[in-house]
């Protein structure tokens, strides 16, 4: 498979993500929960487009119901939009993110923003790249002098007593957090090494599908926060950072109360 091909096509979404009519046509799916005109028009137009090139992939995208998956089959794993609620804001930070799933792994990911102009993409075996540049993890070593990126878990407020003494936890032993809003993104900045080290209960897996790979192959650890390797076609809670910091941040995760 030519993965540049696959590159480019995700490129030319772009003329779709810029239409403001359709990006504040909105349709709200739950609470702080958002979809709009931009994201289901991105995912149409790659879900014909990808067919066209490999008919035997099955797509698994957040805009459509995903039921009875098989490890052993081979899955496109879409985000049209991840950060539709940046999208709206116009804040953007706001990501288009694709991994192809085969063999029981991730095989290729990329993931770009529009809005700045970076495409950042990983093929197994071959080292992560931003604009076509390698890219590593930061491999900083003392966790006050890190920052840290999280996820809030905006459409489940129920976990927020959970949540966010854990936040401050962590806060308390770090050089300072971030909140992009878009997990995709932060899973790239720590593969590029511009955050240290990124946590969120219960993505999907078109949060992280393509950012997982990319932080394995800039050199970082990336498992559920009890250590266990994320089930890519499923659910999870994520903990990635570079490999000095993992001990540590996972038993900060790990305390209760």
């Amino acid at each position: 498979m030519d993965y540049r091909e696959i590159i480019e096509l995700v490129h030319s979404a772009r003329k779709l993500i810029f239409n403001e009519e359709m990006a504040h046509a909105v349709t709200v799916k739950g609470a702080a929960d958002y979809v709009t005109q931009v994201d289901v028009a991105v995912q149409e137009y790659l879900r014909r487009e990808l067919s066209l090139r490999t008919p035997d992939v099955i797509l698994l995208s957040e805009e459509q119901e995903n039921r009875d998956l098989d490890p052993a089959r081979s899955y496109w794993i879409l985000d049209p939009i991840d950060g539709t609620t940046n999208l709206i804001h116009d804040y953007r930070m706001s990501a288009v993110s694709l991994a192809l799933y085969e063999g029981g792994q991730v095989v290729f990911g990329v993931v770009y923003n529009p809005f700045t102009e970076e495409t950042f993409h990983a093929v197994r075996g071959q080292g992560a790249y931003l604009n076509g540049r390698p890219v590593h993890v930061s491999h900083r070593s003392e966790l006050d002098a890190c920052i840290i990126a999280f996820g809030s878990s905006p459409y489940e407020k129920d976990r927020a007593a959970m949540l966010f003494p854990l936040f401050q936890r962590i806060f308390m032993e770090t050089a300072d957090f971030r909140r992009s809003a878009s997990a995709a993104l932060d899973l790239c900045y720590v593969a590029a090494g511009r955050v240290d080290g990124f946590f969120e209960w219960n993505l999907k897996p078109w949060d992280y599908a393509a950012g997982l790979l990319l932080i394995e192959e800039a050199g970082g650890r990336i498992t559920r926060w009890d250590g266990s390797k994320p089930p890519v076609l499923e659910n999870s809670d994520v903990l990635t950072c570079t490999p000095e910091i993992y001990d540590r941040l996972k038993e900060l995760i790990g305390q209760r109360g």
